[in-house]
């Protein structure tokens, strides 16, 4: 059974940063595609960023420059560092792995809130 626990969500000022973490059980880690999402209330669930096997990445153009997502291996676990937070990054975001063959995962989500 492949699992994913998201954890770092905070309230944070404008302008402020975050780390979040997606930690993985019961698949092949090294050979998923991960992804984050973030879905703000009333709002379609969006694309963040994504990172496969081999440590490509893609990012929406909403969080380029801003955002980083990353991977360790060794402790299953997939990161999106978030700086330079705007308003509009309000969500929850939604880690997502996708295994070699096909097979979508999702994580319950952790709360984002930028306000001042």
């Amino acid at each position: 059974q492949v699992q994913l626990v998201e954890s770092g969500g905070d309230l944070v000022q404008p302008g402020g940063s975050l780390r979040l973490s997606c930690a993985v059980s019961g698949s092949i880690f090294s050979r998923d595609t991960l992804a984050w999402h973030r879905q703000a209330p009333g709002k379609e669930r969006d694309f963040v960023a994504l990172i496969t096997g081999g440590e490509s990445t893609n990012y929406a153009d909403s969080v380029k420059g801003r955002f980083t997502i990353s991977r360790d291996n060794a402790k299953n676990t997939v990161y999106l560092q978030m700086n330079s937070l705007k308003p509009e990054d309000t969500a929850v975001y939604y880690c997502e792995t996708r295994t070699v063959y096909g097979h979508s995962y999702w994580g319950q989500g952790t709360q984002v809130t930028v306000s001042s």
